[in-house]
Formats: C-alpha cells, structure tokens, sequence
C-alpha cells in the first residue's frame, strides 16, 4: 500500500507572514550600510580592536601605527573614516589625537539585523 506524502504545505500564510520584528525603514538601512562600509577593511576592524582593548578605552594616534604596521597618515586616514561613520570619537590633545570606540553605534548595527 503506497502513501502519498505532501511536500509542499498549501499554506501560504505561514510561509508568508511578515516575521515579528520591524523591517528597517530606508534611512535605518542607509545608516547601518554605512556602518558596515566603515567596519569592511580588517584595518578599521583592528583598529576599534585596539583602543576597545586598551586600559582606558581610549588609544592615541601615536600608538596605533606600530601594531597595525602602518604609518601615521594612513591610521589617520582610516581613524577619519571610522569616526565620518560614528564608531569612534576623535579629541585633539596638543599635536596628538585621541581615539575611543563608540559601543551604542556598534550595538545598534549589530541589533539592526538581529530577529
């Protein structure tokens, strides 16, 4: 005696139903897109890495180059990008900048795709 088994589920509202989190809005998306972007190159990843890792929470520019293997002007460069994109705050200290990593903006793109 055979038995025909159904594969596919006739019903269309439970494999369509909108899931139970809002969708981000344009801007939301832009604005995470932009986060992600920032967080694309190892170097900026390494970078927020080392000054979340440090004693204080804040690092120098001085400080970042040797580590990543990099010279000032390029740490500078991707310091400029990652604070253009809100993770991270600049405070200038005489010829020296200063660095720190901003967790709320970290925590909100990680929380813009979670279900």
């Amino acid at each position: 005696m055979d038995t025909l088994l159904s594969l596919l589920s006739n019903d269309t509202e439970a494999c369509c139903a909108p899931g139970g989190s809002a969708a981000l809005s344009a801007e939301q998306a832009e604005a995470t897109a932009r986060t992600f972007k920032a967080l694309g190159d190892p170097t900026r990843v390494r970078l927020l890495s080392l000054i979340a890792a440090s004693d204080d929470g804040e690092a120098c520019i001085c400080d970042l180059t040797e580590p990543v293997g990099l010279s000032q002007p390029t740490v500078s460069h991707h310091m400029k990008l990652l604070v253009d994109a809100g993770l991270a705050t600049r405070e200038q200290r005489g010829r020296w900048a200063y660095f720190r990593v901003v967790t709320e903006a970290l925590d909100i793109a990680v929380r813009a795709l979670r279900p």
